[in-house]
């Protein structure tokens, strides 16, 4: 079996030329023609053996239409001395089917929501999940052929779904998280959702001992899709998808998951600028039935935090950031393996950001500022969107102060806007115009400001 990762990446590049070639009903000699290339080379390209510049690849990509696929593939098949874009090879890939003989169908997902299904020998297949270059191209967490045909198997026959099948869409699920912090939910609602509707369909025939468990992971699913929803700026869909997650976490007696999809509508009503709503939402999180967690209970005061600070009461905001802290200090170490995925991360470090933002927000940018600088500084440099998220904020502190510096406020938005363009962060977005109508208002003749302001009217 090939295992060298840029060989079987110039693989993968060959077998969607040849698809995209065929869709498009061209001859080798015909897309050479087109392309202005020798189609003796074309071939070498699809048989895996040559790989040609970028550019002649774009003109490919543009004269199959591939829709930037046949480039961002070649990306990820350049030899590894050449540095590869993230960003540029982050198109999601599901397994369709696993036929009983040779064949392995694989749906490519692409940025401007189409899906293209390409087949390839269970060898090929398998050559390419041995790849590590290809973790961004290839089906997440899918560790075998035999794993790709259990879980199109349990697809097929969903009374067959067991534990692992399970325990596979809980890979992907935590996969989709780290992904969302460098990418946002441009690139991953719908992947996130076609998952979605895979699970409820294996829910209406799941049996005992599984469905529960099932259950579980579909209503994270569902807060998952709310949430890129929320981020996205669909306040609706947003709510909508925590109603449902709330159903499927109440069906599964998961009432820590109830507890968090509470905060987790708090939050969207702070969003929405609905500050009681978000207060009320919050404190009823920590009265769930049974008692909730530390860390979930530390969650929601700091929610509640977040909601006396739209109102203004600065004092409330205060005694909900202390308990949040306390909790977290007394309770760090704690995770529950089965709970919310972003409680696995919620961290005195977490704790920090959100916290600056409630400073902000009840007029303390002076206190803010020091805490986003300290969080970005700490990021890790491929969190693209949380990174353009907390630069933004930053930026908006950094002239609400009794001494404002417009320049470099300006200089931070505009080190957002490409990464709030890419990953379709309304978060981002929002922050971006609030700090343009208040340059605007105040320095409208200031050239960083001015410079801030054409390029916003221009994305």
């Amino acid at each position: 079996m090939e295992t060298d990762p840029h060989a079987v990446a110039m693989r993968m590049f060959g077998i969607a030329l040849r698809h995209f070639r065929t869709l498009a009903g061209l001859s080798l000699r015909e897309l050479g023609k087109r392309c202005h290339y020798d189609y003796s080379r074309l071939s070498r390209m699809e048989n895996g053996e040559h790989l040609s510049d970028e550019v002649l690849v774009g003109t490919i990509d543009q004269v199959l239409h591939a829709g930037g696929l046949l480039k961002a593939l070649r990306c990820a098949a350049q030899p590894p001395s050449v540095p590869i874009d993230p960003l540029a090879a982050a198109f999601p890939v599901g397994v369709l089917h696993v036929g009983a003989g040779d064949s392995v169908v694989v749906e490519i997902r692409m940025l401007d929501g189409r899906s293209v299904r390409v087949s390839m020998s269970r060898r090929q297949f398998g050559e390419m999940l041995s790849a590590g270059t290809l973790r961004g191209i290839l089906p997440a967490g899918v560790l075998s052929v035999d794993e790709a045909d259990r879980i199109t198997q349990a697809i097929a026959h969903p009374r067959r779904v067991d534990q692992q099948v399970i325990d596979y869409f809980q890979r992907l699920l935590v996969e989709h998280y780290t992904a969302d912090k460098m990418l946002g939910p441009r690139q991953l609602l719908g992947p996130a959702m076609s998952q979605l509707t895979v699970l409820d369909t294996l829910r209406k025939q799941a049996r005992p001992p599984v469905a529960k468990p099932l259950l579980q992971t579909l209503a994270q699913y569902a807060e998952f899709v709310g949430w890129l929803q929320q981020d996205s700026g669909d306040l609706h869909a947003a709510v909508h998808w925590s109603d449902q997650a709330t159903q499927w976490a109440q069906f599964a007696a998961d009432y820590q998951m109830v507890a968090y999809l509470l905060i987790r509508k708090s939050n969207i009503a702070c969003l929405a600028e609905d500050a009681t709503t978000a207060v009320d939402l919050a404190a009823a999180a920590q009265d769930v039935p049974g008692g909730i967690a530390p860390r979930i209970s530390a969650l929601a005061a700091q929610q509640e935090a977040r909601g006396w600070a739209m109102i203004g009461d600065a004092d409330h905001c205060r005694r909900q950031l202390d308990a949040a802290a306390e909790l977290l200090r007394g309770h760090s170490g704690e995770t529950d393996p089965a709970g919310p995925i972003y409680l696995q991360h919620y961290d005195l470090d977490t704790f920090e950001e959100q916290a600056a933002t409630c400073y902000r927000n009840v007029g303390r940018p002076q206190d803010a500022i020091p805490l986003f600088e300290r969080r970005i500084a700490a990021l890790p440099a491929n969190l693209h969107r949380d990174r353009a998220h907390q630069m933004a904020k930053l930026a908006n502190a950094v002239i609400a102060t009794t001494q404002p510096e417009p320049d470099r406020a300006a200089r931070l938005g505009l080190a957002c806007l490409d990464l709030a363009r890419y990953t379709g962060s309304a978060r981002v977005s929002k922050e971006l115009h609030t700090l343009h109508g208040a340059l605007m208002a105040r320095w409208p003749d200031q050239p960083d400001a001015r410079a801030f302001h054409d390029a916003l009217a221009a994305s």
